[in-house]
């Protein structure tokens, strides 16, 4: 059955997780384990533009291997500034890249360091999420980045990497901004994916401490009539959270609710790390 969410005239969207397009950033919460799942998830769904307002790592935007337009944003201008020079200027940023080295005293100069072209501060951006601490973006009161220096052996994206992924991003529009403001762009047939920083304790989150100072549960609160939007405009969102009563209850509009389950490696306590449980919903399919 067809209806105004589908254009006939709209290719299959993609879902190969086997893209040679892959996320060049190591991020706290990525959703790269929930690539395999898409074509599950999605089935045959057909949409227009793609659209992800917290951006982060870009797993899902990659993995779907999407042809149309997207509209990338995410309220960290650093990160958005990275992703535009990996677009636009990926042989520079792989060339700046290949001038840093894996060393902890030069991790911290570099740290302290700030670069006047947007260039050379991608590249320290990329190398500074690959040599620090779990993947983590953390930032002091006045704005610099204090993530300490990382005890593993990073691998930092190639020329290749980033060449794949800047032909993946060529026809996207991305921006800093509010999560709320992606519904100015959502048309009827486009496919939204929220995955907003998990604010409710649960099963092994590791991470929620420090999220609750990023995204609060007012925030969760907007994020949920941001979803009744994207609904009045006749568009299909997927959203990931907690999986926690709170979360079911405020995220509850008669749509599919998927448990899905990943291997936690957030937790700085070897502990405290284990099988997370996280709730997915959407309203592709229910149509």
């Amino acid at each position: 059955m067809r209806s105004a969410l589908y254009d006939p005239c709209m290719e299959p969207v993609s879902t190969n997780a086997t893209s040679s397009a892959q996320p060049f950033l190591r991020w706290a919460g990525g959703k790269r384990w929930l690539v395999p799942q898409l074509p599950e998830i999605l089935g045959d769904l057909r949409f227009n533009a793609y659209h992800e307002p917290f951006l982060g790592g870009g797993s899902i935007f990659l993995g779907l291997s999407h042809d149309g337009r997207s509209f990338l944003s995410d309220l960290n201008a650093e990160l958005i500034e990275t992703y535009i020079q990996v677009r636009d200027n990926p042989r520079a940023v792989a060339r700046e890249l290949r001038q840093h080295k894996s060393d902890k005293e030069y991790y911290y100069d570099l740290r302290a360091a700030k670069p006047s072209l947007p260039v050379a501060r991608a590249a320290r951006f990329i190398f500074l999420n690959h040599t620090s601490y779990n993947g983590i973006f953390r930032v002091n009161l006045r704005g610099d980045y204090n993530v300490p220096f990382g005890r593993h052996t990073p691998r930092v994206p190639t020329e290749d990497d980033l060449l794949a992924v800047s032909e993946q991003l060529q026809k996207s529009v991305m921006h800093t901004a509010d999560f709320a403001e992606c519904v100015e762009h959502v048309s009827p047939g486009d496919l939204v994916f929220l995955d907003p920083p998990y604010t409710v304790a649960h099963n092994y989150n590791g991470f929620v401490r420090y999220n609750q100072k990023l995204f609060s549960w007012e925030d969760q609160a907007r994020l949920s009539v941001v979803i009744d939007e994207i609904k009045r405009k006749n568009a299909f969102y997927i959203l990931t959270n907690a999986a926690h009563s709170s979360i079911a209850e405020l995220f509850d509009k008669g749509d599919k609710k998927i448990v899905t389950s990943r291997k936690n490696a957030i937790a700085g306590l070897i502990s405290s790390r284990g099988i997370a449980t996280e709730y997915l919903f959407t309203n592709v399919g229910t149509q």
